[in-house]
């Protein structure tokens, strides 16, 4: 397995390596960017669906001092990390990270305020069915929030990734949406940045 195929699912002492490269760099700057856009109750109960590292559970700690935030993933070596990452947390009973799939997610029907997606949706298996899960664990008026590095409109560069990296799938925002809405969801907000090729959407549930 070649080293970035740890981005899809972290393995050995190459994934634990990834785990620590996405708590920073870009990836902390996209999350920020993303968190820009986003107003959220400080007491809010919050799932961050593939967790990666943990650092943006630890964002929403901050900006939810009162609530309780759940990272899940679905390997276990980003599990490992991401509880190391936010122990304290976790002894405080703040926070809890579980080893899952999204396309399951072990959680019941409306639970959650916010569930987030940081540059992970590339590799969940069936959109609709994963955003239909992500549906049902929201509570009605909660929000589903999507972050990606790439926006789907550089496609040279998404082509090289999606070589690199086995099973990686670059969607762009009329594709999300379409899947949003196919899985339940009225509609969508979006957010991009074009120099960058970021994009981020915000969809509610009814």
């Amino acid at each position: 397995m070649g080293f970035y195929q740890n981005t899809c699912k972290p393995e050995g002492l190459g994934g634990k390596l990834m785990t620590q490269i996405m708590n920073g760099g870009h990836h902390a700057k996209l999350a920020e960017w993303g968190f820009s856009f986003l107003t959220v109750p400080t007491d809010a109960n919050i799932l961050d669906a593939g967790c990666g590292g943990g650092a943006n559970l630890t964002r929403w700690l901050e900006r939810c001092p009162e609530g309780h935030v759940t990272g899940l993933d679905y390997s276990a070596v980003s599990v490992e990390t991401a509880q190391k990452y936010n122990r304290q947390a976790i002894a405080d009973g703040r926070c809890a990270v579980v080893q899952g799939n999204v396309a399951e997610l072990p959680f019941e029907d409306d639970t959650f305020d916010v569930v987030s997606a940081f540059e992970t949706v590339y590799f969940w298996p069936g959109l609709e069915r994963c955003f239909g899960e992500v549906l049902r664990v929201l509570k009605p008026g909660g929000l589903f929030f999507l972050c990606n590095e790439t926006d789907g409109n550089n496609p040279e560069q998404e082509a090289q990734w999606m070589k690199k990296i086995q099973g990686m799938q670059v969607y762009n925002k009329e594709q999300l949406r379409s899947a949003l809405s196919a899985a339940g969801f009225p509609r969508a907000e979006g957010h991009a940045n074009p120099e960058l090729h970021w994009l981020c959407l915000i969809a509610k549930k009814k």
